[in-house]
C-alpha cells in the first residue's frame, strides 16, 4: 500500500501494470477500489495509476477546499511522486471529468488524451460561497455515529442506483479478469467497511460536493483561456440510461470538445462497473503523444 504526501496531505496511490501510463479518478464519495473491473482489461497494456482525493478512500481529509486548477494540479502531483513526467490518458469519473479537462488544459505537455466517464455536465454553475453548512453537518453526522452505523449500507445504495439492474441485460464484459485473491467478494466487502464507517469519508463527500458549483466555476473560466492541445484525443464515454435529457448534455460537452462521443449501454453511471471493457476500450484506443512516455 502506497502513500505519497501532496501538500502536506498523505494520498492513497495504487499503481500497477505496464506500458504507457493511464490515471483514473473516480466520481464522489468513490474510492480507488471502484475501478477494479477496469485495471485487468489495462494493466497487461498500460501502467494504471489510482489514488484517493483528499477524504476519499484511505487518503488523510482535505487541507484546503478544493478548486478545478488545484485538481489538476494534484493529479500532476500524483504523477511526479511516482515518477511518470511524460503525456498520459487521464480519465475522470463524474466529478473528476472537471478535474481531468483541468489537466489537460493546465499541463497541455503531460496529457496524451483524455477520457470523460457519464463525466458532470454544468452549463451555468452557482458557486456556494461557504463550505461551513457541509463541514457542521459533517461534524453533526458524525458524532452521532452515522458513519459507522449506516455508511456502508449508504455506500450499497449508491452503487445499486449506479449499475443497471440486477436481473436485467447484462453487458458482454469481455475476457474475464485475473484475479489473485481468493475471496473477491469478501475482499471488496472489508475494504467497503474500512472505508464507508470513517467519518473522514463522509466529510470529505459533503466538503466535494459543497465546492461542487465552484469547481464547475473554475473549469468554465478555464476554458475561456486555456485552449486544449491542438489535436488531442478526447472521449465522452456516456452512460444515457435512457434519459434522452442527459444524453443531449453528453452530446453537446462533446461538441464543445471537439470530441469522440459514445454510448455505454447498457449502463448506469458507474460505467466502470457496468462496461469497464467500454472504459478500457477509450484509453487503450488513445496513441498520440505516448510514446517514449
Amino acid at each position: 500500500m502506497t502513500f505519497v504526501r501532496i501538500g502536506g496531505v498523505p494520498h492513497h496511490v495504487v499503481a500497477e501494470g505496464s506500458g504507457p501510463v493511464c490515471v483514473l479518478s473516480a466520481g464522489l464519495g468513490m474510492s480507488w477500489f471502484d475501478w477494479d473491473p477496469v485495471v485487468p482489461h489495462l494493466a497487461p497494456y498500460r501502467t494504471v495509476v489510482r489514488f484517493d482525493r483528499p477524504g476519499h478512500g484511505l487518503s488523510a481529509p482535505a487541507a484546503a477546499p478544493p478548486t478545478a486548477a488545484g485538481e489538476a494540479d494534484r493529479i500532476a502531483a500524483v504523477l511526479d511522486a511516482l515518477g511518470h513526467r511524460g503525456p498520459v490518458v487521464v480519465v475522470g469519473h463524474s466529478i473528476a471529468g472537471f478535474h481531468a479537462e483541468a489537466f489537460a488544459r493546465l499541463h497541455p505537455d503531460r496529457t496524451a488524451g483524455l477520457v470523460l466517464v457519464d463525466s458532470s455536465v454544468e452549463e451555468d454553475p452557482r458557486p456556494s460561497r461557504t463550505t461551513a453548512p457541509a463541514r457542521a453537518l459533517g461534524a453533526v453526522l458524525a458524532a452521532a455515529g452515522l458513519p459507522a452505523a449506516l455508511g456502508p449500507a449508504v455506500r450499497d445504495l449508491a452503487v445499486r442506483a449506479g449499475t443497471v439492474r440486477r436481473g436485467g441485460p447484462r453487458p458482454d464484459p469481455g475476457p474475464a479478469p485475473v484475479r489473485t485473491d481468493p475471496d473477491p467478494v469478501r475482499t471488496d466487502r472489508a475494504l467497503v467497511r474500512r472505508v464507508y464507517r470513517t467519518s473522514r469519508v463522509l466529510r470529505g463527500t459533503l466538503l466535494e460536493n459543497a465546492r461542487y458549483g465552484a469547481v464547475a466555476a473554475g473549469l468554465l473560466a478555464l476554458r475561456e483561456d486555456r485552449p486544449l492541445p491542438p489535436g488531442l484525443p478526447v472521449t465522452v464515454l456516456a452512460a444515457p440510461d435512457g434519459s434522452a435529457r442527459w444524453e443531449r448534455r453528453q452530446r453537446a460537452l462533446a461538441r464543445r470538445l471537439g470530441a469522440r462521443y459514445e454510448a455505454a449501454e447498457p449502463s448506469g453511471h458507474l460505467v466502470m462497473r457496468d462496461r469497464p471493457d467500454r472504459v478500457a476500450r477509450a484509453v487503450l484506443d488513445v496513441r498520440r503523444g505516448q510514446e517514449g512516455a
